[in-house]
């Protein structure tokens, strides 16, 4: 019986251990502050082209905490490499298209690490729309982002 419940136990605790890791990390205002170079985000509505994570509606919903639809996109001279977009003349990378709030720009700012590992820049897409989109900021100006979790966490 004692196997039963340690087994139990486990099985419920991995989940949610899971689970809070990745709020904490992802979506929580704790582990996050909006650099202050950053410009304020305006009024909405705004377009977002998104191409990795956050072309799962759940994903979407758990960020923005709104169901939203999309619309399939495409942005072209870049190439996916992992989790950025690269310049490459003739490529062209699948994705979707979401409008969003200010309120909600702001939530996926976050969930990005806007300023930390992303920046958020205009593109145009094959249609003719603009959109916001999301790349990998250089390298060296994301060094010694993950040091800075540990230093707003013990300001709690």
């Amino acid at each position: 019986m004692t196997r039963c419940r340690l087994l139990l136990l486990t099985l419920v605790s991995l989940p949610l251990a899971a689970g809070f890791w990745l709020w904490l990390t992802m979506l929580s205002p704790f582990t996050y502050e909006r650099p202050a170079h950053l410009p304020t985000v305006s009024e909405g509505p705004h377009t977002v082209f998104v191409y990795g994570t956050l072309r799962s509606s759940v994903v979407r919903w758990l960020v923005t905490g709104r169901a939203m639809s999309s619309e399939p996109a495409i942005l072209d001279g870049f190439r996916r490499e992992r989790l950025d977009l690269v310049s490459a003349p003739g490529a062209r990378v699948e994705g979707e298209v979401i409008v969003v709030s200010a309120d909600e720009l702001a939530r996926l700012d976050r969930y990005e690490r806007l300023g930390i590992r992303y920046e958020r820049i205009r593109q145009t897409l094959d249609d003719g729309r603009e959109a916001w989109v999301y790349r990998r900021l250089p390298e060296t100006a994301r060094q010694g982002e993950d040091a800075a979790i540990p230093t707003r966490l013990a300001r709690l």
